[in-house]
């Protein structure tokens, strides 16, 4: 167990880098995992396209599937970009928290993301916070 940045206890479940093959541009997209009671705080840094959904698509569902996690705080502020491969990963992961009777919330969405999101309709579905201490509070008023 370690503090995270609130001053809570944590247990640091990984970080996971995925980046371009050779040749190719070299832009990736780092996966940070923590759990804090029985919310998995999810944090990607980077940019969330085809080449790098699968590490994200396979990192998350190990972490509910394996953890003892009820609810997911998605926390976007360094995600640069996001194209519709992150949205299918995205959408996804909400399908499979939900359907184990959990809630997925976004947080600190740049101005881009936030218009895909916007665009998509994923925003009828997932609720938005401005932080990531927001959005944890406001799922454990949800537990």
């Amino acid at each position: 167990m370690s503090e995270g940045r609130n001053g809570r206890a944590f247990r640091r479940i990984g970080d996971e880098q995925a980046g371009y093959g050779e040749g190719e541009m070299k832009m990736s997209l780092q996966v940070e995992l923590e759990q804090q009671r029985n919310v998995l705080i999810v944090r990607l840094r980077g940019e969330l396209d085809h080449h790098t959904a699968d590490i994200v698509r396979f990192k998350m569902e190990d972490a509910i599937l394996r953890g003892r996690c009820d609810h997911v705080v998605l926390s976007l502020k360094d995600l640069q970009f996001m194209d519709s491969s992150g949205l299918g990963v995205i959408l996804g992961r909400y399908k499979l928290i939900k359907g184990r009777g959990g809630k997925m919330v976004v947080c600190d969405t740049q101005p881009s993301v936030k218009r895909l999101f916007e665009l998509s309709g994923l925003f009828k579905i997932l609720s938005f916070y401005d932080s990531e201490r927001s959005a944890v509070a406001g799922l454990e008023v949800v537990s």
